[in-house]
């Protein structure tokens, strides 16, 4: 019984939106706007009204399972999505449908493809692979399982926000950072192995305008133009998601030059029972950095951890607001560096 609940929380809110988004794209009306719905706004009735860790930290069988299906959902969807408005949802509903799966890609296929590149089988890291390069964000793979994890929380990750740093100044410098490092680094990994291993990057840029090119024959400039629209979109959420899971924290240098380990005070985790579950426990960060292979349903929130004042996509909201951001944010890394000055170093502004 406590299995089959355990699938039932996961699997729900993640497939919920996708057979809405389904149903909706024939259909249109009521069930176009029950998808963007499902995914950003039923989050805010319930997180509040469960317990905070009721689905947390135990084993659940089928979580591999799960990311498999939800990264084929995500490479038929997109398809599903250029059909649904280029040809069938106009007016209100095509606004609504552009919402609902820009959401989907955002919120469940990046949280989704991120625990399938950290998967040790090839099949499933393949398929986590696809979905980024469906996105054409490709050298993510690289760059967050090569840069991002062992950088994270310095100068050295373009993905961890230093403290003062809008969110709209942010986004290109990761984006760019990201892909730049992430080809460092594969560059380096070649090198080490004297060019027996393969540099990924061809396969994610050859994709991506592969991807691109079967858009424009089957859908022309229109349905182009929209699988660039929602790809961007969804590279943005995942982009918002880095930015508040690790704005302003830092690794203090050691009298040897490294930096400290990372540790549970390098990433902001959040609450929220019914967020955690349609991003896969994304909201509980610093135990994923910390066991980057444990599987979501297993993730806890470590003692001491930071915790953002709201869950995240409530978060990920006021992030789109620099001067919001800094009011709420700045004096929370305040009271950090105060409790505990090894637990939050703060760079420079």
């Amino acid at each position: 019984m406590l299995a089959l609940m355990r699938v039932s929380v996961f699997a729900f809110a993640t497939l919920l939106p996708a057979a809405l988004l389904l149903v909706g794209s024939v259909w249109g009306g009521a069930w176009i706007w029950a998808a963007p719905v499902s995914i950003g706004l039923v989050w805010v009735l319930i997180d509040p009204l469960t317990p905070p860790r009721a689905h947390r930290g135990q084993e659940f069988p089928g979580a591999d399972g799960l990311l498999a299906l939800l990264a084929l959902l995500q490479l038929t969807h997109m398809p599903l999505a250029i059909w649904a408005l280029t040809e069938r949802l106009t007016g209100a509903d095509w606004v609504a449908g552009l919402i609902g799966f820009g959401l989907y890609f955002g919120q469940i296929g990046n949280p989704a493809a991120h625990e399938l590149i950290h998967r040790s089988d090839r099949w499933l890291r393949g398929l986590g692979t696809a979905v980024y390069v469906m996105l054409g964000f490709g050298h993510h793979v690289s760059a967050h399982r090569l840069v991002h994890h062992v950088h994270v929380a310095s100068p050295g990750d373009p993905n961890s926000a230093r403290r003062g740093l809008g969110y709209w100044r942010f986004l290109p410098r990761a984006w760019i950072g990201s892909f730049r490092a992430g080809l460092a680094a594969e560059r380096a990994l070649k090198a080490r192995s004297g060019g027996r291993r393969r540099n990924p990057y061809f396969v994610y840029v050859a994709g991506t305008g592969l991807a691109l090119l079967a858009t424009l024959l089957v859908f022309g400039p229109w349905g182009l133009a929209i699988h660039l629209l929602l790809a961007a979109h969804a590279q943005s959420q995942l982009l918002v998601s880095d930015y508040v899971q690790h704005y302003g924290l830092r690794r203090a240098p050691l009298p040897d030059g490294r930096l400290e380990p990372v540790g549970p005070q390098h990433s902001w985790n959040a609450a929220g029972w019914y967020s955690a579950a349609v991003t896969l426990n994304a909201p509980l960060h610093s135990d994923h950095h910390a066991h980057p292979a444990r599987p979501y349903p297993q993730l806890t929130l470590p003692e001491g951890a930071p915790l953002l004042p709201a869950p995240l996509p409530a978060m990920a909201m006021v992030a789109l607001f620099p001067p919001l951001w800094r009011r709420v944010m700045d004096p929370r890394l305040d009271a950090l560096n105060r409790a505990s000055p090894a637990a939050a170093r703060l760079a420079p502004t």
